[in-house]
């Protein structure tokens, strides 16, 4: 779509409040177009308060409403988690899944308020602008999806950030080309995404990011924290004993990892169109989490369940990732996850260390195919050591006759 396609449409326009959304809003109502803001509460723990969105974005004379969010994003972490859906480098796919969560709310609240076209600020070089169409395409089809910097004229107009501090302020409109930071940040209840600018050198370490959720590991207490966690069906229940709903979860399990340094992950992860990225996250509740979880399912999956397991996982996170998480397919690998899940409870101890999740203990597991005896090498009343040789021979069997027949190369 392009500027002149908005004529006659009420148009929704996802902001942060920062220079890119103050910058399309002012353009849409200097051109005479029906427009309402949204931005969506999501838990971002860089907004100390929310509603300052509402302050930074009212010169541009458009109203915003908040769409709180928050327990639906804590919802959506849990799946991720159960379902351990990581992608490339180990990233927690904390941005592909809140813009399920945020589009789905957007929407919702773009019928209440009659609007017809959604607009956003994602760059024509990344994920979000697929994942912005795509949820809209499925979630409304009826609407019409705008965005701004995709379209030729606007880019012509606004060529960089120095236009469009120009063009605010010829407004009466304060705005700054940008801060102290040499990258940019994404944020949500689920982790941090820092990319762009510096990040982009491959020469540029890591550590230049200035943590958000938490320390860097060397930032950590010369102290292990201990923490304990109760999971139900492959849901966290109760952090150090105290029952919690998944928010009230998600929030504390953030603060305990995120100062003894858990959760960080550099990636260079294959964008939807193709591209390469590079990125640096923060995660901690979610790394501390999942890493507990996994301890449950390896003592309740067998050795075939674990490797479908694997697959549905690594399925599932490029659902995520592409913008797919509403799809029938990954519905149906959600159910399958779920089938293993069932068997996940249990209580796991883990000791933090300045970036590392130690196991401690794993109790009150009544679906643990674990046994002492049967894994001991000592003498006990688990598996017949002697029962093994017929198993063996039988292996025999298939391995000389792949030798015999010249198959195997030594």
């Amino acid at each position: 779509m392009k500027l002149k396609d908005l004529t006659g449409e009420k148009i929704a326009m996802c902001v942060s409040g920062g220079l890119d959304s103050k910058t399309v809003t002012k353009k849409f109502m200097d051109l005479g177009f029906d427009v309402v803001c949204f931005t969506a509460d999501v838990a971002q723990p860089d907004e100390s308060d929310i509603n300052d969105v509402i302050v930074k974005m009212a010169p541009c004379g458009a109203e915003t409403f908040i769409v709180d969010l928050k327990e639906p994003m804590a919802d959506a972490c849990f799946e991720v988690i159960k379902s351990q859906a990581m992608y490339d480098g180990g990233y927690w796919n904390s941005t592909g899944i809140a813009r399920a969560v945020t589009v789905k709310g957007i929407v919702a609240a773009m019928r209440e308020h009659g609007c017809t076209v959604l607009a956003h600020g994602a760059t024509g070089r990344g994920n979000d602008q697929m994942r912005f169409e795509r949820y809209t395409n499925v979630l409304a089809p009826e609407m019409k999806v705008y965005a701004p910097w995709r379209d030729a004229d606007l880019l012509e107009e606004f060529p960089g950030r120095l236009e469009m501090v120009a063009y605010l302020r010829q407004h009466g409109i304060e705005a700054f080309p940008g801060g102290e930071k040499s990258y940019s940040t994404d944020a949500n209840l689920a982790g941090l995404s820092h990319e762009a600018e510096d990040l982009e050198s491959l020469k540029t370490p890591c550590t230049i990011v200035k943590p958000t959720m938490g320390v860097w590991p060397a930032g950590a207490p010369d102290e292990a924290e201990t923490v304990e966690i109760r999971f139900e069906n492959g849901l966290a229940v109760s952090i150090n004993g105290d029952a919690l709903a998944p928010l009230a979860a998600m929030q504390l399990a953030n603060e305990i990892a995120g100062r003894n340094g858990v959760g960080f992950k550099n990636a260079l992860e294959n964008r939807i169109i193709g591209t390469k990225s590079r990125g640096v996250y923060e995660s901690p509740g979610m790394e501390i989490l999942a890493q507990c979880l996994v301890t449950v399912y390896q003592a309740t999956m067998d050795r075939r369940a674990l490797a479908l397991f694997g697959q549905l996982s690594k399925f599932i996170a490029d659902q995520i990732y592409d913008g797919r998480y509403f799809d029938p397919a990954t519905t149906a690998a959600k159910v399958a996850i779920d089938v293993f899940a069932a068997h996940a409870t249990g209580t796991v101890k883990v000791d933090l260390y300045k970036g590392n999740v130690l196991f401690h203990s794993l109790t009150d597991c009544p679906a643990s195919l674990y046994n002492e005896a049967d894994s001991s090498m000592e003498a006990s009343d688990g598996l017949n050591p002697v029962s093994s040789q017929g198993f063996a021979e039988i292996q025999s069997v298939e391995a000389r006759s792949l030798a015999f027949a010249g198959q195997i190369k030594a």
